[in-house]
């Protein structure tokens, strides 16, 4: 009985964790790595175990660093199902589909500039057709309900607070007459954020394996937060520019909107032409829609009380490509929500063209920008961008608002773990070593038996849980 850590390890991305359990295999995750392209290449890797000895995957949500090498799994001859929740399920077909059809864009681009030096081609690292092809192996499980997904292997999902659908699990371990239980955090999300339910507690644990990435620092006051914004507005309302605000599809896109309704008054919104520009936004707009048991319970209220929680009398919903273009004639007055959350791609590129030159346009950072992407470069006061070729002067106002994260902060997951009682074992996964050691620390304090923080390739013994390289 044993669990091997291939991915996540003093990281944040491809998060990949294989155990054993009376000669059976079960994979828990099975995540893209992200980042610069030399981390990227390491998606094109051989799995480091036999695809075709895995008995059963576990999916904790549909984030592509959880989820995104599943259609390589399936195409690597991977048979078996893929337990996750069904909300996990909905958002991951639209995700998984999203990363095959950009898989292919990007590859055909480069193609084109590889015929032209008599290249090899390359193969997009899968397409949309083996998307679809890895969702026919889902199999969803709700939260509370508890499967026996094989012999001497128990699986039950609680809510993780931090999109929707996602899942911290619950594995019972059974073999030889050595009983475990393991339980996955997956992403832990922010307490008291709007739509969803805060993480669930548990508090029996034979082993924790522990998300770690905000385990340095603490979020911002969401109070603080809705007064930035109400400021914002207040400013806007005597420049009357257009408001840019480039947003992660899944989660931070659907807080905004219930924001907006929430203070639609307050914030005089209705003085604003607002435009979702972002199909795969609207998408999961509409699977959020659908799944509104999951809300907390202010959101439930505001649902039966106000109808669809999303809707506003002066939003549109933006399809088309035609459709998008069309909201660059209009010069100010518009609030415009786009992809990618982090400006690297997407149509909020095209935006930034037709508007961040105007010293009366602002744009709104509402989610974390990795070092390397543009976002991050508008952050650190960039005075000139290069689009398509074109290098384009940055006059627009550029205002982070803090406090939007989809993550338990420090305190956050320190107050999570503090509900096991026993404080047993912890692995901590999914951190960079300046937020996972501070954190390590931290748990120690707090009287952890022992806390773990994994190599890439790093097994632990269960039964004796004890880690060997």
């Amino acid at each position: 009985m044993k669990i091997e850590f291939w991915g996540a390890t003093r990281e944040v991305t491809g998060s990949c964790f294989l155990i054993e359990v009376n000669g059976r295999r079960l994979l828990v995750e099975c995540g893209l790595v992200q980042g610069e392209p030399a981390d990227e290449e390491r998606n094109r890797a051989p799995f480091p175990f036999d695809v075709q000895q895995l008995d059963a995957v576990i999916l904790t949500h549909a984030h592509l660093d959880h989820s995104g090498r599943i259609p390589l799994l399936v195409k690597a001859g991977y048979r078996g199902p893929i337990y996750t929740h069904s909300a996990s399920r909905d958002l991951a077909r639209i995700m998984l589909k999203d990363a095959g059809y950009l898989n292919e864009k990007d590859v055909e681009w480069e193609n084109r500039k590889r015929q032209r030096k008599h290249l090899p081609l390359l193969e997009p690292l899968y397409t949309m057709t083996d998307a679809q092809a890895a969702m026919r192996r889902f199999k969803t499980v709700e939260y509370g309900e508890s499967v026996e997904i094989m012999a001497g292997v128990t699986l039950c999902l609680r809510d993780a607070g931090h999109i929707l659908g996602s899942a911290i699990v619950e594995v019972w371990l059974e073999e030889g007459g050595v009983r475990r239980k393991i339980v996955f955090s997956g992403d832990l999300g922010h307490k008291g954020a709007p739509i969803l339910r805060d993480p669930a507690v548990v508090s029996e644990a034979d082993l924790v394996v522990m998300e770690s990435t905000y385990g340095d620092r603490a979020h911002r006051s969401w109070d603080d937060t809705w007064a930035e914004l109400d400021e914002v507005f207040t400013v806007m309302q005597q420049r009357r520019g257009n408001i840019l605000i480039p947003a992660f599809a899944v989660g931070r896109t659907q807080e905004l909107l219930y924001a907006f309704k929430r203070n639609y008054e307050r914030w005089n919104l209705d003085r604003w032409a607002i435009f979702l520009d972002s199909p795969m936004a609207i998408e999961a707009t509409e699977v959020y829609g659908r799944h509104y048991q999951l809300f907390d319970r202010e959101a439930r209220s505001e649902r039966r009380h106000n109808g669809d929680i999303f809707e506003l009398p002066n939003l549109r919903f933006t399809r088309t490509a035609q459709q998008s273009m069309r909201i660059n004639r209009v010069e100010s007055g518009a609030i415009i929500i786009a992809g990618s959350g982090m400006c690297e791609g997407g149509r909020i590129k095209h935006h930034f063209k037709h508007n961040i030159w105007r010293s009366k346009c602002q744009v709104l950072i509402v989610g974390f920008q990795a070092q390397g992407t543009l976002g991050r470069a508008l952050v650190e006061g960039v005075d000139t961008i290069h689009l398509w070729g074109e290098a384009i002067r940055v006059a627009a106002k550029i205002r982070t608002i803090g406090g939007f994260s989809a993550h338990a902060d420090c305190n956050g997951l320190a107050e999570w773990y503090g509900g096991f009682g026993a404080r047993p074992p912890v692995v901590l996964v999914h951190g960079e070593p300046k937020a996972m050691d501070p954190f390590a620390a931290r748990l120690k304090s707090q009287g952890a038996q022992q806390v773990f923080t994994p190599a890439h390739g790093a097994k632990l013994d269960l039964v004796h849980l004890k880690l060997k390289a």
